[in-house]
């Protein structure tokens, strides 16, 4: 799939994520207001699009909780009604199996029915949602998105009307998606994220990319990034090989080796001055909604 640079280049910003622990930073963003706040102070600084985790307030550790996406929506949305916002839909895929009975869930253990996973975008309504297709070894652990439970996902998101940003971790991903929207079960030209860097699935390098890109449908919006010391550098590689970008504190906390990044609006920054320098304008919260077709 040949493809030329975008003329106007679309930033996510991923908030907080919920990998990411605060022991690493003191500047990850926990609760509500905090994760509002930095996503309103990434789209200052470019971010059209701001991808959203949530937190317990308390313990910092990843939630699912309703009420606070619904804390993080509505202080976003009172203050700017452009900024496009995408809930993950990726917890509760993870299985840790215990060492006594390998088939029976030991501690860390998320894995739950897919309705729970697309509960809060049902409600809520966001403009766009993550749905993760990814089975796969992350560190100990197995991330399990089974092709019939993601199918279930994305028939309810289609129902409700929110755009699925689909995530692609490896090849099978983009052969999964394929089948997906041969059978209906997605409907394209489709938009896509090529998640690269991640240990045991793309590896976060030009040659990766660029194979990645080709195994999308034809007209596939897409956008590539990496993680961690690999996320300024493919800020650059996806612009050039025809994509949208992302960045922020879901995927790397560092500004530079040992510097850490003391706001999300601050990686921001820099990755639109990446893309300055190589051409690129960075597209505005009203422009990114009518490339995506949204109201």
């Amino acid at each position: 799939m040949a493809s030329t640079p975008q003329q106007k280049v679309i930033i996510t910003c991923a908030i907080t994520g919920n990998l990411t622990k605060p022991e690493q930073s003191p500047f990850l963003p926990i609760t509500p207001q905090q994760i509002a706040d930095s996503a309103l102070e990434a789209a200052e600084a470019g971010a059209a699009i701001a991808h959203i985790h949530v937190r317990d307030p308390a313990t910092g550790r990843p939630s699912m909780s309703i009420d606070l996406y619904r804390d993080v929506v509505d202080r976003i949305r009172a203050r700017n009604a452009r900024l496009i916002i995408n809930l993950t839909t990726g917890p509760g895929g993870r299985f840790v199996p215990s060492e006594e009975d390998p088939k029976v869930a030991g501690p860390g253990t998320t894995l739950m029915a897919p309705e729970r996973r697309v509960e809060h975008v049902e409600i809520l309504r966001p403009d766009i949602c993550t749905l993760d297709l990814n089975t796969m070894n992350s560190g100990g652990e197995v991330v399990i998105n089974t092709p019939r439970n993601v199918r279930k996902m994305a028939e309810r998101m289609k129902a409700v009307g929110v755009l699925p940003e689909i995530e692609l971790f490896d090849s099978g991903d983009c052969h999964l998606a394929r089948d997906m929207f041969a059978d209906g079960s997605l409907k394209g030209p489709g938009l896509f994220s090529l998640v690269l860097g991640v240990k045991y699935g793309f590896n976060a390098s030009p040659e990766t990319m660029l194979y990645a890109r080709d195994l999308l449908p034809p007209g596939a919006i897409w956008s590539g990034f990496g993680i961690g010391r690999s996320e300024f550098p493919m800020v650059a590689q996806a612009y050039l090989l025809g994509g949208h970008v992302r960045v922020g504190m879901e995927d790397n906390l560092y500004m530079s080796k040992g510097v850490l990044a003391k706001t999300n609006a601050e990686l921001v920054t820099h990755a639109a001055g990446i893309l300055r320098s190589v051409g690129a304008t960075v597209a505005s919260a009203a422009e990114a909604r009518a490339m995506l077709g949204l109201s």
